[in-house]
Parts: structure tokens; C-alpha cells; sequence
């Protein structure tokens, strides 16, 4: 009885450091003050303001956009990296894992600047360069959430299909594609996460006018955060975790109909 206590304050005490902070915001962009910690009342004005504030619409949307783009171009690419690393050999098979874990691994700092060294040579800063830039980085999650679904194929399955007149194309869609779709919104939601939370990459290869929440806030810093940002960051929030949400609910319900 002792030990369950334990386990459950222990995990209790982990989530309230996960997520205090987050709580804390939430509660301070109600705030009618613009102290950080001085409660004066509930207000949404801070979310009215938001709407009104030019910038801070522009920076949110080229987010989303750049978010949402890169992470579907990066499960384009992904999910054809994992079906070519799949189909080698297992020497070939270790060194591309271990070449897709290398961006990952690597200081981020490095990639950007390595980025940047490439995109001033042959292309002009902006939207398309930090586009470029986060497909890059968001690759190698997609490819690391799709492969290890291939080995939960049923290769039979896939080859009766072929013995009974499918077309390989057809075959993949109709036998493979449902088993790997799991593991390809896993890499859909991870990419576009990890595009929304980048900084360092998007400072480094954006070209002038084009902001971002990161480095609208990081510029923002240096003046005082406005209370706006604490609204908007509490928008981000619920935004992810309404993804999360509906993702955790459609492969629950699709779990329970193949049931």
C-alpha cells in the first residue's frame, strides 16, 4: 500500500514540474495586470489585443503554415526514406539509420549555420529558406516513427494480395498503408511540433519580415514580454493538445472497430 503511494506522489510531483509553468501562464494571460505575478482580475483583453495586433497575426500564421507545410512535406519524404531504408540489406539498413540519426544528434546550431552557409550561396533568404530548413530537421523523426511499424507488417499478406492480381501500388495502399498509418501521424504530430517550437534554425535562415512565434518572442524579450505573448503561447498549447487529443481518440476508436 506504501509503495503505490509512493509511486503516485512521485508521479504526481513529476507532472506538477511538467506542467506548473504551463498552468501558470495559462492563468496569467487572464490576468488583468501586466505585472507577471500580481493578480488583479479576470480579463480577456489580452486575447482581443492579440487578434488586433498585426504582427503577432502574421507571426502566428506563418507558424502554422510553416508547421503544418513542412511536417506534410516531411511525411512525404519520411514515409519514402523509411520504405527505401526498409528494402535494404541490414549493412546497407545500419548505416542509413545511423546517417538519419546524425541531424538529431548533431548541435542544432550547426545545422542552422550550415544551412544558412548553403542558402546565401544560391537562394535569397526568406519564407522558402526557413521552409527548406525545417523539412530538414523534421525528417528524421518521421522516418524514425514510420520504420519500426515495418516490422509489424504482415509481408504474407502483402504478397497474397500480389498472387491475386493487385498491383504493387494498390497492394501497399490497401494492406500496408493502414498498419503504417499509426506510426505516420505519430511523425505528422512530431514534426510539426518540432517546427513549432524551433528557434535557432528559423532565426538563422529567415530572411528580413518573416517572424515566427519563437522569434517574435525572443525579440520581444528584450523590450518585456506583453502579456499578449502569454495568450498566445496559451493558444499554441491548446492547439497541440487538441491534435494529440483527436489523434489518441481516432486510433482508439479504429483499435476498438478492428476488434
Amino acid at each position: 500500500m506504501v509503495k503505490t503511494w509512493a509511486k503516485r506522489l512521485y508521479m504526481a510531483f513529476i507532472f506538477l514540474l511538467l506542467y506548473l509553468p504551463i498552468i501558470v501562464l495559462i492563468v496569467l494571460s487572464f490576468n488583468k495586470s501586466k505585472a507577471r505575478v500580481t493578480w488583479r482580475g479576470f480579463t480577456l483583453q489580452w486575447y482581443a489585443n492579440l487578434f488586433e495586433s498585426s504582427r503577432i497575426v502574421d507571426a502566428f500564421t506563418t507558424t502554422l503554415a510553416l508547421a503544418f507545410g513542412a511536417a506534410l512535406a516531411a511525411t512525404v519524404i519520411g514515409v519514402v526514406g523509411a520504405i527505401g531504408i526498409n528494402a535494404m540489406k541490414k549493412r546497407n539498413y545500419s548505416i542509413m539509420l545511423g546517417a538519419t540519426n546524425i541531424p538529431m544528434l548533431n548541435a542544432e546550431i550547426v545545422t542552422a549555420l550550415s544551412l544558412t552557409l548553403l542558402f546565401i550561396r544560391f537562394i535569397k533568404l526568406g519564407f522558402t529558406t526557413v521552409f527548406i530548413g525545417h523539412v530538414t530537421f523534421c525528417v528524421p523523426y518521421v522516418i524514425l516513427n514510420v520504420l519500426p511499424r515495418f516490422r509489424t507488417l504482415n509481408k504474407n499478406a502483402y504478397e497474397a494480395a500480389l498472387d491475386l492480381g493487385a498491383t504493387p501500388l494498390y497492394a501497399f495502399f490497401k494492406v500496408c498503408w493502414p498498419e503504417l498509418m499509426p506510426g505516420i501521424m505519430s511523425g505528422f504530430l512530431m514534426a510539426a511540433t518540432m517546427s513549432m517550437d524551433d528557434f535557432v534554425i528559423t532565426y538563422f535562415t529567415r530572411g528580413p519580415g518573416i517572424n515566427t512565434i519563437s522569434t517574435l518572442v525572443y525579440s520581444e524579450v528584450k523590450r518585456g514580454i506583453q502579456p499578449e505573448m502569454y495568450a498566445l503561447s496559451t493558444l499554441l498549447f491548446l492547439l497541440i493538445l487538441v491534435l494529440l487529443l483527436l489523434f489518441n481518440f481516432l486510433s482508439g476508436r479504429k483499435s476498438s472497430i478492428e476488434v
